[in-house]
């Protein structure tokens, strides 16, 4: 089965994008869906999760409190990694699962929706990464309205991921997620054929680097003797 890794920063626009892959019949597998399902009531995970950084991290019905774990974790890269050190390893066992399932149900593809794709080493392991963008004020401004952060809260999220032109540079395909939905919906419809054909292109930062390379000159050739050159002159006469 070949797998495509669907990514973006914060507000890019990926589950908009998930959407529309579903709505052609392209399943997608969201890591944030199942990074709450490895925390459900009662898990392992959320066990874990407990023991790391205490009860405050739920709410009054037991559940794992996001917006709270977020706080900590966004502020401190170490307590970050902590939690995804947790996380991670169930998410992918539990991807694992997701896989051989829709294998067995006959999918040849599926689009595997990863917030942090680059930073995880997942762009690695997938067969090509496609890339949601967006200017960086219009995400900030959708995830104020979606999630009712506040701007720093956003851009401390910003800070914990990579930037855009760096995504832009590793990805094989770019949506271009700036204007509406129906202009989002026509690149991946457009986007489609070629997923499905298995062409897949370099990335745009190793094109460039490639295009700007300069070509290595062939060695000189190798100096031989001339018939034309004047002999040697005879040594000189000891005294």
């Amino acid at each position: 089965m070949d797998v495509y890794g669907l990514t973006g920063g914060i507000g890019s626009g990926k589950s908009a994008a998930a959407e529309i892959f579903e709505d052609c019949g392209i399943p997608v597998v969201s890591a944030d869906e199942l990074s709450r399902v490895v925390v459900t009531p009662g898990s392992e995970g959320l066990g874990a999760v407990v023991a790391a950084f205490g009860d405050g991290v739920l709410d009054d019905n037991g559940e794992l409190n996001r917006r709270k774990l977020g706080a900590l974790v966004f502020k401190d890269p170490s307590l970050r990694q902590k939690l995804e050190s947790i996380l991670h390893p169930r998410i992918r066992d539990r991807f694992q699962d997701v896989l051989a399932a829709l294998t067995a149900t006959g999918h040849k593809m599926v689009v595997y929706e990863v917030p942090l794709l680059f930073e995880t080493g997942l762009d690695k392991q997938v067969k090509a990464v496609i890339l949601v963008s967006a200017p960086e004020a219009q995400r900030i401004a959708r995830v104020v309205s979606r999630d009712r952060l506040t701007e720093p809260e956003v851009r401390a999220r910003l800070a914990a991921q990579l930037d855009d032109a760096t995504r832009r540079a590793r990805a094989h395909f770019i949506l271009e997620n700036d204007k509406d939905l129906a202009h989002l919906k026509q690149q991946v419809l457009n986007l489609l054929p070629t997923l499905r054909s298995g062409a897949i292109p370099r990335p745009a930062g190793e094109a460039k680097d490639a295009a700007a390379r300069p070509a290595v000159p062939p060695p000189p050739p190798s100096v031989r003797p001339s018939a034309s050159l004047p002999p040697r002159p005879p040594p000189v006469p000891k005294p």
